[in-house]
């Protein structure tokens, strides 16, 4: 599934193509994706220009002048494609713009979404309304977060995985995140002292970054919009390395939790 550096990419590399923009054409292929298009997402976005593009969690946004915004999420497999030679099968979305730029919103399992909302109704969007600090901001401190964790006991990996908690972190992430800050993925979240925190915040944030800046991690269908795939996978550090050596000189382990597999080192993570 793309995570919030693959959102983040596709963002940027939409914005070269649509920023500015007016969108001359608007064409859905079919009614639905996870759910059904908006009702009147054609008549409300051809004319309109494009005003900014942004991120959300794991949300891409297209700010319209109408004033409205397009809000899209990639689901497990989703991607925009930029002038494709041609239009696929799973080409869902297609947005021409009056410069000559076809943008196509590929979706070959169907699990992503796309909704359409006034500008100032955003930040009370379904998804949106109860979502914590994003952790590249600077509304994401170690004080509060220590603050959102006082007395919980679910493990630290499950409540950052909680959209409540921080938004837009993913599996990998957090995993590859925990280990950098050498904290135990299972330790009780309320448990985790200040001073890890202190470690945990900026590890986020440069896992994340780093990311970025590599094009994200391609798994299965994902690609940039260029069509390029992002190689941060080569950089992980636990995570997909269960057996196999840490840099401190322990071993990867693998274990489930919620249903996810949390990679971590129990030599340097205590």
């Amino acid at each position: 599934m793309p995570e919030l550096p693959e959102v983040e990419t596709t963002v940027r590399g939409l914005s070269a193509f649509l920023d500015g923009e007016t969108i001359a054409r608007v064409r859905v292929n079919r009614p639905d994706l996870r759910r059904p298009f908006p009702d009147g997402l054609v008549q409300a976005m051809t004319g309109a220009r494009v005003t900014g593009l942004s991120r959300r969690a794991k949300y891409g946004l297209i700010h319209l002048s109408r004033p409205q915004v397009m809000v899209f999420h990639l689901g497990m497999s989703g991607r925009w494609r930029i002038d494709p030679e041609e239009m696929g099968r799973h080409d869902h979305l297609v947005l021409e713009t009056g410069s000559g730029h076809v943008l196509a919103l590929n979706d070959a399992r169907r699990f992503g979404s796309v909704d359409l909302v006034d500008a100032d109704g955003i930040d009370a969007f379904g998804p949106f309304a109860a979502m914590g600090p994003e952790p590249l901001g600077p509304e994401l401190t170690p004080h509060d977060l220590r603050e959102a964790l006082s007395g919980r006991i679910s493990p630290i990996k499950i409540m950052l995985l909680d959209q409540r908690i921080v938004a837009g972190l993913g599996n990998i992430y957090v995993c590859e995140a925990l280990h950098r800050a050498r904290i135990r993925p299972d330790k009780a979240a309320g448990a985790v002292s200040l001073a890890k925190l202190k470690l945990l915040v900026p590890a986020i944030r440069d896992v994340l970054n780093e990311s970025i800046a590599a094009g994200g991690s391609s798994m299965r269908d994902y690609a940039k919009p260029d069509g390029e795939l992002g190689y941060f996978a080569t950089s992980w550090q636990v995570y997909g390395r269960e057996g196999q050596p840490c840099h401190c000189g322990g071993t990867v382990q693998r274990f489930v939790q919620g249903g996810r597999s949390t990679f971590w080192c129990p030599k340097c993570q205590r």
